[in-house]
């Protein structure tokens, strides 16, 4: 099992029991390769935080087995979790959690400190660390003094800084608008290829979508089959380009989820898009308006 990263085998996590059982995941399996960027993708309510919460050694499957760099992390007490999430995963949430009362450096070095640095170590490498990405000018900033792309590189260094096996993203360009959302995941790109560290992405976001090696859709609680998708122009829903209604304008195809849509569409073409965009995603695509 060493020879990738991350190796999930068969997960499934159930919910209640008897009649009011649920099953959040259903029988999951999954590896990553090192260095590879792995997209999930799917509607609210698929399973795509809970599988991620799993990977992440903050909660366990009901069955099945998660193993990291060689370790089974399903078969180890749960005292034994809270370093293997300190030194060999880091965390990257959508609305950044760092600490208001702590500057921009002391944000990073006390993960640093907290896996055994001195505290002069931790700040040196904190220090450089952000240098790096762009916020040596910073350092001795509060969070509340940062824009939203900063504070996401800031969130992106504590993920770095005690240099993990894997790296988890949960919705990290949620609260960025879409120019800085694209920087970050570049840079995250850039970080995973060349330091050789396993990203795996939850989101919702299809303009990433590029910056992956490889993009999953679950839904369910099961990954599903990938068929080519189009964007309805007027209400931006993704769609199976099969089974949308479509028209022609000025020599090139739109979809459309209804009739409504194309028809507004048809009224005043010039309003919309003049491009058609093309996506990969699965069959039984929802249309999402909210996160997990």
């Amino acid at each position: 099992m060493t020879n990738f990263a991350l190796q999930v085998n068969g997960i499934t996590k159930r919910y209640g029991s008897g009649t009011t059982e649920v099953a959040a995941i259903s029988d999951i399996s999954l590896t990553v390769a090192q260095g590879e960027i792995v997209l999930i993708m799917g509607p609210s309510g698929s399973g795509k935080t809970t599988l991620l919460l799993m990977v992440g050694a903050l909660l366990k499957p009901t069955e099945g087995s998660i193993w990291l760099d060689g370790l089974d992390l399903t078969s180890l007490n749960e005292r034994a979790l809270p370093d293997i999430r300190l030194r060999q995963l880091g965390f990257i949430f959508q609305d950044f959690k760092l600490l208001s009362a702590l500057t921009v450096l002391d944000n990073v070095a006390i993960v640093a400190e907290l896996a055994g640095m001195t505290t002069k170590a931790a700040r040196r490498k904190a220090a450089d660390l952000l240098t790096e990405l762009g916020l040596g000018e910073r350092l001795t900033f509060l969070p509340e003094k940062l824009s939203g792309g900063e504070k996401q590189r800031v969130a992106v260094a504590r993920a770095l800084i005690n240099e993990p096996r894997i790296i988890l993203a949960d919705e990290p360009t949620a609260n960025l608008d879409s120019k800085i959302g694209l920087q970050i995941m570049r840079l995250l790109r850039h970080i995973a290829k060349e330091q050789g560290r396993s990203l795996i992405i939850v989101s919702h976001d299809q303009r990433i979508k590029d910056i992956a090696d490889r993009v999953l859709w679950l839904e369910d609680g099961r990954f599903k089959d990938m068929v080519t998708m189009v964007t309805d122009p007027v209400c931006g829903m993704a769609l199976e380009r099969d089974k949308a209604t479509s028209a022609v304008w000025d020599g090139q195809a739109f979809y459309f989820c209804s009739e409504g849509c194309r028809h507004e569409f048809l009224d005043n073409p010039a309003r919309f898009q003049t491009h058609q965009d093309v996506i990969s995603s699965p069959s039984a695509i929802h249309q999402e308006h909210s996160l997990d």
